[in-house]
Order: C-alpha cells, then sequence, then structure tokens
C-alpha cells in the first residue's frame, strides 16, 4: 500500500466534497460508480504505484457533504464537480478514468469540456450517457459462461427475475460481477451496497442524460481512450463496451480475461499492466 491522504474542496454549489489521494506521480483523477463510497476502488489493485491516484466521493457518498438541492445527484450534474476538482487541483488538463456508472458523468464530461482532457480511461463502463441499451438476452448469454459455478442456480434465477422485472434479489446475483466468487469478492460486493438510496434514485432522473449530445462530444475528442471489459461482467458486457469505444476517434478496446465488473480484483496485475501501459 501507498501513502494515502484525504482532502476537501467546495464546488460549485457550495457542497463540500471529498477526495483520497493514493501514490505519487502524475495525477489521475478517479471517478467511481454506484454511486458509492469511493472506498471500494481501493488503490485499483496497485496502479498507484504509477499515478497518483485523486479519488472522488461523489456527492453525498463517502465523506462528501449532501447537497442541498438533490437535483444535483443527476448525472450531467456532476460534470460540474469534476471540473471544480480539476480548477482545485490547479490542473490546464486532467486524466480521468470513471468506472461503472461513474463513467457516464466522466463521458459527459469529456463531451463538454474536450480540451481539458489529456488520456481517458473507462473502466467497465455503464453506457446510460451515450444510449446504449443492453438486451436482457446479452445478460444471459453472458451469464450461462458461469454455469458450472455452484451459485449459479439461485444467481441464475435472480437474474432471470430482474430482466423480466418482477423483482428479485440484486444481491443474489453478485457472484456474477467478479471473475471468483470468494471471500474477498464477498467482503467487496459488501462494501460497494450504495448508502445514500437517494443519490441512487435521481442519478438518472429525468434530464440527467442527452445522448445524441454526448455522442457528438465524444466524436470530437482528440484524446486517446482506453475502454476495459470484464470477459464475465453482465453489468458492462464485452459488447456493449466495445460498441461504445466505437464513439471515439481514438479508442484502444482491451477485454481482461476472466473478469468480472471490478477487474483489478479479479486480476491485479493484468488490470495494472493494461491501464499503466495506456496512461503512461
Amino acid at each position: 500500500m501507498t501513502a494515502s491522504a484525504s482532502a476537501l474542496f467546495t464546488a460549485f454549489d457550495g457542497t463540500r466534497l471529498a477526495y483520497r489521494t493514493h501514490g505519487s506521480g502524475d495525477p489521475l483523477v478517479c471517478v467511481p460508480g454506484g454511486p458509492a463510497d469511493s472506498v471500494y476502488l481501493g488503490e485499483l489493485g496497485g496502479l498507484s504505484a504509477h499515478r497518483r491516484l485523486i479519488v472522488l466521493d461523489l456527492r453525498g457518498t463517502g465523506r462528501s457533504a449532501v447537497p442541498h438541492d438533490t437535483s444535483s445527484y443527476r448525472s450531467d450534474r456532476l460534470v460540474d464537480d469534476t471540473e471544480a476538482l480539476r480548477e482545485h487541483l490547479g490542473l490546464a488538463r486532467i486524466d480521468l478514468l470513471g468506472h461503472s456508472a461513474g463513467a457516464n458523468p466522466v463521458m459527459q464530461y469529456a463531451a463538454r469540456h474536450p480540451d481539458r482532457i489529456g488520456r481517458l480511461a473507462l473502466i467497465a463502463p455503464g453506457t446510460r450517457a451515450v444510449g446504449t441499451v443492453i438486451a436482457g438476452d446479452a445478460r444471459r448469454e453472458l451469464a450461462r459462461l458461469r454455469a458450472r459455478e455452484p451459485w449459479f442456480p439461485a444467481a441464475f434465477a435472480a437474474l432471470e427475475s430482474l430482466i423480466a422485472g418482477s423483482g428479485g434479489d440484486r444481491d443474489a446475483i453478485g457472484p456474477f460481477f467478479y471473475g471468483r466468487w470468494d471471500a474477498e469478492a464477498r467482503r467487496h460486493h459488501a462494501a460497494c451496497s450504495p448508502g445514500n438510496p437517494e443519490a441512487v434514485a435521481l442519478f438518472g432522473a429525468e434530464g440527467a442524460f442527452d445522448p445524441e449530445a454526448t455522442r457528438a462530444g465524444l466524436a470530437a475528442l482528440r484524446a486517446p481512450v482506453l475502454l476495459l471489459a470484464g470477459e464475465f461482467d453482465l453489468n458492462s458486457p464485452p459488447g456493449s463496451v466495445a460498441a461504445c469505444a466505437e464513439l471515439f476517434p481514438d479508442a484502444t478496446l482491451v477485454v481482461q480475461r476472466g473478469a468480472g465488473h471490478y477487474p483489478w480484483l479479479d486480476d491485479a496485475d493484468r488490470f495494472v499492466t493494461a491501464a499503466a501501459a495506456f496512461l503512461g
């Protein structure tokens, strides 16, 4: 583990936001998914040995304050928090990483501020910001790759219920998000659970996404982009991530074998090698 620290800054609306730093060297701003406490990212499997990770706690999560205006939980509004962090850090341009749902405001930021992006890394990205729809059959096909796992029958039944819209236990499908459903994965899954239901509910509220505008902005982005998908990831299937890669003029797609939604946990060496090679 490298040296870590935490700090606060003020967003444009006065909300006090927190971030953690890990490691040293050139900064890499990291935006978590969820919205959940960014602690689940850890040091991204040791990427902190290559870059200084600046890990944002999204408003209303982790150590960041709850905003007075709850509409600011929307994905498009979170773009302003990333911009405030860039200004706080005194950087003309930022290298930016988004994981899972956090890739949505990251892509919206890149579309809105293309000249302020150095390099862009999208890890197991959510794709609502660009309007990509993931079909239930695509999730079923990926899920069946795990049919020999002992937890599969119960997890697949829960997945079918969720796809059908008839309810279902989201925790029961947890094993599908990891390359190995071991004790470490179970602990991590519990830590990933969002603690602010309002932030989750309003993240994608009406007006949060304008896919056509975001796609147009990304088509003009000249910065290099890494899109890294886990082979088994039901949340961000490799096919959907590949389709997202086509939106960028300069994109590199990596599918990490044997990985789920948290590839730095499933094979830290493989993840860090790919990410560090891209980030420089």
